[in-house]
């Protein structure tokens, strides 16, 4: 054995690294015989840079239960994601102590009602013995029925945070998302919708982080209290925000209390059913290991940032038309840079929509007539990878000119362009015309 192997051996041996061994290759559905159905599915895993192992590709077994299979609109359920057979074991012949793995993870939504459930669990596991199985562990989250129907629910991506001397990440990705199917929940019309939703940038921190709390469908321009929750009770963990006009929400909770195992969003100064959401998953992470005799502990931190946007200028000049003839009235959006620095498994969308064309004498062009074809750059280096929108009408109602996907790790620096064209028609009257094209990201 060279001396570099001997190396990474002794580090992942001292580390307790939640480093990974691939225990079989990629698979797709395996039901089981009872509802809800086990399934299986290929998995990415990377390893902690420290172990010096590269990714992992293997296959996670796991399956989704919840509290209430029939909710009504309004309800609120309580999804359990067990990861049966995690994609890893331990590739060392060091033990790895008790409770020292606290796993967080997502349950992507399906069918009627579309989204990703935030779920966590606790700081407990038995010993891991020397080349052994990593053991089976249990995630927690809820989300709000907002839609009548069959809402489907899969494993998502889940990653592996160990506290043995350093703090340590394994993250493992669903290898082609979304993972089959493993629970069914039949949703009934209960007379009562509340569409608001929140996600958070991550689900877990040590006592101090602060965390990223994303929201939908708040009534606009309300102030939107973000607070901690222990079961019904909430914590001492408070911030605010205020939902943008059209409804969404970002802002920042920092978790000093122990004591949180979630994160709500409502409108107003006091909790409510009808105008809050969450609780969404969160789990606060204290290294209590005791240290060897003759060790030191040395701690840093990497502070989370914002999601924001910037662009180049606030006027597009589109080149003239024939009146007569019209046709296309062409030019570009002015450039628009993204920066993610929030961290976590969150990825963005930046969409945009536009008001008719006015011109002289009440006349106008149709907001439909307005088309684009979107194109975005990342900036070498970022975790997350920018997709461009597809080509087509903008329109009054919008579209999507960009984004990045959710993922075990996200955030960079992307820059985002766009070809605009204008369909004039023919005998359109002599004049300037102007619309405004309102661009939000979230």
């Amino acid at each position: 054995m060279g001396s570099g192997t001997r190396r990474r051996h002794r580090w992942a041996a001292l580390l307790g690294a939640t480093a990974l061994a691939v225990t079989g290759g990629g698979a797709l559905a395996c039901p089981a015989s009872a509802e809800p159905q086990q399934v299986e599915f290929a998995t990415h895993c990377v390893p902690p840079p420290i172990a010096g192992i590269p990714p992992i590709d293997g296959t996670t077994t796991a399956r989704i239960t919840v509290d209430n299979a029939t909710p009504k609109v309004g309800d609120t359920v309580t999804v359990t994601y067990t990861v049966v057979k995690p994609a890893a074991s331990n590739p060392v012949d060091i033990a790895l102590p008790a409770d020292i793995m606290t796993p967080t993870g997502k349950v992507t939504l399906g069918g009627v009602q579309t989204g990703a459930v935030t779920v966590a669990g606790p700081k407990k596991n038995d010993p891991v013995p020397g080349k052994g199985a990593f053991p089976s562990f249990s995630m927690t989250g809820t989300f709000t029925v907002t839609t009548p129907g069959a809402i489907t629910l899969s494993p998502g991506d889940y990653n592996i945070h160990t506290s043995y001397l350093l703090e340590l990440d394994t993250p493992c990705t669903v290898t082609n998302p979304p993972a089959p199917v493993s629970e069914t929940v039949t949703a009934t019309d209960g007379g009562q919708t509340n569409n608001r939703a929140i996600s958070l940038g991550t689900a877990s921190g040590k006592p101090g982080d602060s965390v990223t709390v994303t929201g939908t469908n708040f009534t606009p321009g309300a102030a939107v209290t973000l607070a901690g929750r222990a079961g019904a009770a909430e914590t001492a963990d408070k911030g605010t925000t205020t939902a943008n006009a059209q409804g969404a929400i970002s802002g920042t909770l920092t978790v000093n209390d122990k004591a949180t195992t979630g994160v709500v969003a409502y409108e107003g100064s006091a909790w409510s059913d009808s105008k809050g959401a969450g609780p969404a998953a969160y789990v606060v992470i204290e290294d209590n290991t005791p240290l060897p005799e003759g060790s030191q502990k040395v701690n840093s931190s990497v502070k989370a940032g914002t999601l924001s946007m910037t662009q180049a200028g606030d006027t597009v000049e589109l080149a003239a038309v024939d009146y007569g003839k019209g046709g296309f009235s062409r030019g570009s959006l002015q450039t628009v840079t993204v920066k993610d620095f929030r961290g976590g498994p969150a990825g963005w969308s930046l969409t945009g929509k536009v008001t008719d064309f006015a011109g002289p004498g009440g006349a106008k062009i149709e907001a439909a007539k307005l088309g684009w074809t979107p194109v975005c750059a990342t900036k070498t280096g970022s975790p997350s990878t920018c997709q461009p929108g597809s080509p087509g009408s903008v329109g009054s109602a919008g579209a999507t000119l960009a984004s990045t996907p959710n993922g075990a790790q996200t955030g960079g620096e992307f820059t985002v362009d766009a070809r605009l064209s204008l369909n004039v028609p023919a005998f359109t009257p002599p004049g300037a015309y102007s619309g405004v094209l309102t661009l939000t990201l979230t």
